[in-house]
C-alpha cells in the first residue's frame, strides 16, 4: 500500500472543521493581544468590543443587511436555540401559536 491509500479521512465535520489559514491569520491578534471580554468597560474589553462590532459591520455588508440583524453565537446549540426561539415567537405573533 502506498501513502495515499493509508491517509486518514476525517468525517465528523458536524463537530468541528479545519480553520482556513486566512481566518487564523486574521484572528491571531485576538488570540494573543486583544482578548478582553467585550462586555467589560475596561480598555481590554473596549478593544474586543470594537473588533466585534467591526466584524459585525463586515458581515452585514456582505449579507446586505443591518448590523443589528447580525448575531454572533458561541456554538451550534446556541444558534439552533436562537433559531427555534425566533420561529416560536414568530408563530405566536403570526397565529397565536403556543407550540413549535
Amino acid at each position: 500500500m502506498n501513502n495515499l491509500s493509508r491517509r486518514k479521512i476525517y468525517l465528523d465535520y458536524a463537530a468541528t472543521t479545519p480553520v482556513d489559514a486566512r481566518v487564523i491569520e486574521t484572528m491571531m491578534p485576538y488570540f494573543r493581544e486583544v482578548f478582553g471580554n467585550p462586555s467589560s468597560i475596561h480598555e481590554f474589553g473596549q478593544q474586543a468590543e470594537a473588533a466585534l462590532e467591526s466584524a459585525r459591520e463586515q458581515v452585514a455588508k456582505v449579507l446586505n443587511c443591518q448590523t443589528d440583524e447580525v448575531i454572533f453565537t458561541g456554538c451550534g446549540s446556541e444558534s439552533d436555540n436562537l433559531a427555534l426561539r425566533g420561529i416560536a415567537f414568530g408563530a405566536r405573533l403570526g397565529r397565536q401559536a403556543n407550540h413549535i
